[in-house]
């Protein structure tokens, strides 16, 4: 952050004014020279008369980080936040890096609410603690901008960060009261931040089993999207309901929402949501038909071996590897499946028990291979990942496994 003498100097350089032309009949060359070089102090009236040569205010002078830096920052923080997860490096520590010497003066205003709050998103990689007390006071800033939409976000956001902590049930009930203070607002009418508090909700509500609930508002959050055709979220709230139709048998449903998801992706031009129907027509082939053969000929006659995006990847190596475990190719199968890593930004426990069965697999596969003791390292491993996580298909496939290769 810059010190009085380097603002005016750089907005003289910016001006491209001489500093005798600044200097003016009020001041000497010399003196505006120690004034610069942080060697002299000018008095009120000349820094008004600094002001008034250089046609700016004299609070931009006085502030120690003028808003027109702050926009410079912002930017370059905007961008850094807007990489794509397949190309993350280390952004997130650079906005933190970028931000942070900047920290102790962003006390209002819009530049320096938005830019604690991108502090406080890279932040909670790193020092959770922290980013959650930043957090209500750029709730408070977004409030007395009466920017509303963003306060809900940073609700949202409240909401997040204990869910990516596996502690889901206090992620739903600080959203729930997060959505009744917005809601009690007469000027949060935006439909776009009602779907992504929709979308969480029953996020949350299947992640503490409470099933009906969460269909209930995912479903009235699908017909809410169609009747305003508002297509934010509707692609996670589709594989949302294809995913738990296949979890309860119902291929009805689950075709359903494919064909729908499968439209939206035409649509939008959506690839990520055309792979995933192809994804969990896979999955329902390898987890709950046992039809092996057609798997294996869905992934050859698709074209998706060369699929490049993170989070995908580790879900296709884990039905690739379910796959040959069922055509008896267990050392090829114990490859694909060692390869599978489950994504950071992964915290679904419905996701994360699907890529769990991965120690499960192997297992299976190396009693096959007459391996016992090896088998149940993996299926022990598996057991432990699954302890904390809700009841699914995935929970009980991991658990019986377990009976089976300890008998």
């Amino acid at each position: 952050m810059s010190t009085l003498g380097e603002r005016i100097r750089k907005i003289r350089k910016q001006q491209k004014i001489t500093l005798e032309a600044l200097a003016g009949t009020e001041l000497t060359k010399g003196m505006l020279s120690l004034i610069e070089n942080n060697k002299a102090n000018p008095s009120m009236e000349s820094l008004n008369y600094i002001a008034n040569q250089l046609n700016v205010d004299v609070t931009e002078l006085l502030e120690e980080v003028s808003t027109k830096e702050l926009r410079e920052v912002l930017e370059k923080a905007e961008l850094l936040a807007n990489t794509k997860y397949d190309n993350l490096t280390n952004e997130r520590q650079q906005i933190v890096d970028l931000i942070e010497p900047y920290v102790p003066k962003l006390t209002q205003g819009y530049e320096a609410a938005r830019l604690l709050e991108l502090y406080c998103r890279g932040l909670s990689f790193y020092n959770q603690e922290k980013s959650e007390s930043l957090l209500k006071h750029v709730a408070t800033m977004y409030e007395q901008l009466n920017l509303t939409t963003k306060r809900g976000e940073i609700g949202t956001l409240f909401a997040i960060i204990p869910f990516t902590n596996h502690n889901y049930q206090e992620a739903l009930d600080i959203l729930l009261v997060e959505r009744a203070k917005l809601e009690a607002n007469p000027l949060w009418i935006d439909p776009l931040s009602r779907l992504d508090y929709d979308y969480l909700e029953a996020v949350f509500y299947f992640s503490v089993g409470k099933h009906d609930d969460a269909i209930r508002v995912m479903e009235e959050a699908i017909a809410y999207s169609n009747k305003h055709k508002i297509f934010k979220q509707v692609d996670n709230l589709y594989r949302m309901a294809a995913t738990h139709a296949m979890m309860v048998g119902d291929e009805e449903k689950k075709d359903y929402y494919l064909q729908k998801l499968l439209a939206y992706s035409m649509f939008a031009d959506d690839e990520h949501s055309k792979i995933f129907t192809y994804y969990i027509e896979m999955h329902y082939l390898n987890s709950y038909k046992k039809m092996f053969k057609e798997a294996d000929d869905l992934y050859n006659t698709l074209s998706i071996k060369n699929i490049k995006n993170k989070i995908f990847i580790s879900f296709f190596l884990l039905e690739r590897g379910k796959t040959l475990y069922g055509l008896h190719h267990f050392e090829e199968a114990i490859e694909k499946l060692e390869a599978v890593v489950i994504p950071e930004v992964l915290h679904y426990p419905v996701d994360l028990s699907i890529l769990y069965e991965k120690e499960a697999y192997i297992a299976l596969c190396y009693l096959e291979l007459d391996q016992k003791e090896k088998a149940l390292e993996y299926i022990s491993k598996a057991v432990e990942n699954i302890a904390q996580m809700p009841d699914t298909p995935y929970k009980t496939f991991i658990l019986n496994t377990y009976e089976k290769i300890k008998g």
